[in-house]
């Protein structure tokens, strides 16, 4: 399997200094500071790029769920909310919010929740992020 790569570079200190982030294949670069981290200008952060990834992960982890339970999903949207929070020795990451919405055609809505949440346990990121409350809501559009 292939090993995947990304890089930072961070110059300055933490409130002055500013860095990027950057993936081995080109397809994103991005500035961030401690700002963009813990307010809200404008740039990246490892949070939303870790969210980017598990929510990448588990639309594929869902479709491949599906898939393998005899259904053909026609689209799988879902976002995460990753919550960075101040813990007693600094900053955690203390909770993802998984929302899916899938145009799944003749499945029943018991068996869409239960493959949604086979795919959360079991896609990568998840796994990656299992000491974390991971939660999912999804829903099953006509």
């Amino acid at each position: 399997m292939p090993i995947r790569n990304a890089s930072a570079v961070w110059e300055g200190t933490l409130k002055a200094g500013a860095g990027r982030l950057k993936t081995e294949s080109g397809s994103f670069e991005g500035r961030y500071t401690a700002a963009s981290r813990f307010e809200e200008e404008e740039g990246t952060n490892p949070e939303e790029l870790i969210g980017a990834a598990h929510a990448g992960c588990f639309s594929q982890a869902f479709s491949l769920s599906l898939e393998q339970a005899g259904f053909k999903p026609e689209r799988i949207e879902t976002s995460a909310r990753v919550h960075l929070d101040k813990v007693p020795d600094g900053f955690a990451i203390t909770r993802v919010e998984l929302t899916t919405k899938a145009r799944v055609p003749n499945i029943p809505e018991a068996t869409f929740q239960s493959e949604a949440e086979k795919a959360k346990q079991t896609c990568p990121v998840s796994q990656a992020l299992k000491a974390i409350d991971i939660t999912l809501d999804a829903h099953l559009e006509q």
